[in-house]
C-alpha cells in the first residue's frame, strides 16, 4: 500500500538562489562580501522570515507536524498552531473570516463546498492523499467483524463520525448504505436502519471515534486505515471495500486569504515530491493520490 514512488511521479524542488551584490560604504572604501557560513548566514538574515497557517484534517495530526518540521530544516519556513479539526468544521473557520495560507481537507466534497465559495484558489488544488476506510475494536478485543453487515450483530455501541462536518462519519454511513443499515447514498442524507439505530455514537471527528472504541465506550467504529497507527489501544478489524464507498481523497489548496501565496503551493509540491516527506506519510498510512 505504501509505495509511494510506484504511485507518483515525483518532482524535485528546486533551490532557489539569491545572488547578494557587495554594497560599497559610505566614505568609498569597499567592503568585503562575506563567504563560506558568513554568506550563508546573510542571506538568510536578509530573506523575510515566512509563517504559514495550515488548516489541516483531523487524521493528519500526527503525521503533518513532522513534514512541517522537515521543511522548515530545509527552507527556514515556519508554521503557526497548525488547526486540526473536522473538515467541515475548518471551512467553517474560514467562512468565519480566518485567514489561513492552506486548507486540506479528508474528502473531495469538503473541499468542493470551499471552493463553491471562493475560499481557496482552484488552480492551486490537488489531490494529495488517498485512504482506506476500516472498522477498528479495541486492542486484543474478540470482537469478531467479517464483514460491513456485520456491525448490526455486535452487543454495543459504534462509533461513527458526524457526518454534517466529520468525512469519515460520511464515508461510514455510504459503506452503510451499500448493506442496507443506512438509507441515503451521499452519507448525510439519510437516516440509520432499525437494527443500529439505537447503537450509533456520533463523534465530533475521526480521533473522538477511535477514542470511544480503544476506551470501551464503543465496541467498534468506522476510521480510517491511518488512525491505527495514530491511536493506542485500537486494531483493524475489517477493511470496507472500496466500493463501497466513494474514493478517500484528501485534497490541498492555497487559501484565498493567504499572504503568501506562492510560499503555500511551495509547501504543498514539497509534501507530494520530497522523498523524505514521502516516509512519513507512509509511516502513518497514508499514499499519494496518483
Amino acid at each position: 500500500m505504501f509505495d509511494m514512488v510506484s504511485r507518483r511521479g515525483f518532482v524535485s524542488l528546486s533551490a532557489v538562489a539569491a545572488a547578494g551584490l557587495g554594497l560599497a560604504g559610505c566614505s568609498g572604501n569597499k567592503t568585503s562580501e562575506p563567504t563560506g557560513s558568513d554568506a550563508g548566514s546573510a542571506k538568510a538574515s536578509s530573506k523575510k522570515a515566512v509563517e504559514l497557517q495550515v488548516f489541516a484534517a483531523n487524521s493528519l495530526e500526527k503525521a503533518l507536524p513532522e513534514v512541517q518540521e522537515l521543511y522548515t530544516e530545509q527552507t527556514g519556513t515556519t508554521f503557526a498552531d497548525t488547526q486540526f479539526k473536522a473538515s467541515g468544521d475548518l471551512v467553517e473557520q474560514m467562512r468565519a473570516g480566518a485567514t489561513v495560507d492552506v486548507l486540506i481537507t479528508a474528502s473531495k466534497g469538503t473541499m468542493d463546498d470551499a471552493e463553491a465559495v471562493e475560499l481557496v484558489d482552484a488552480d492551486t488544488r490537488e489531490d494529495m492523499f488517498v485512504n482506506d476506510l476500516v472498522i477498528i475494536r479495541a486492542e486484543g478485543s474478540d470482537t469478531k467483524i467479517e464483514a460491513i453487515a456485520d456491525v448490526a450483530n455486535l452487543d454495543g455501541k459504534i462509533a461513527i463520525g458526524d457526518a454534517k462536518t466529520v468525512p469519515a462519519g460520511k464515508y461510514a454511513n455510504q459503506a452503510l448504505a451499500s448493506v442496507g443499515l443506512y438509507t441515503g447514498t451521499e452519507g448525510d442524507d439519510g437516516k440509520y436502519a432499525p437494527e443500529i439505530a439505537d447503537k450509533v455514537a456520533l463523534a465530533d471527528k475521526v480521533g473522538t471515534a477511535a477514542a470511544y472504541v480503544s476506551t470501551g465506550d464503543c465496541v467498534a467504529g468506522f476510521v480510517y486505515s491511518s488512525d491505527i497507527f495514530r491511536y493506542d489501544g485500537i486494531e483493524e478489524a475489517f477493511v470496507c471495500p472500496e466500493d463501497s464507498h466513494k474514493p478517500i481523497v484528501y485534497p490541498g489548496a492555497v487559501a484565498e486569504s493567504s499572504e503568501h501565496a506562492d510560499e503555500a503551493k511551495a509547501f504543498i509540491d514539497f509534501c507530494l515530491s520530497n522523498k523524505k516527506a514521502q516516509k512519513i506519510w507512509a509511516k502513518y498510512g497514508f499514499e499519494l493520490s496518483a
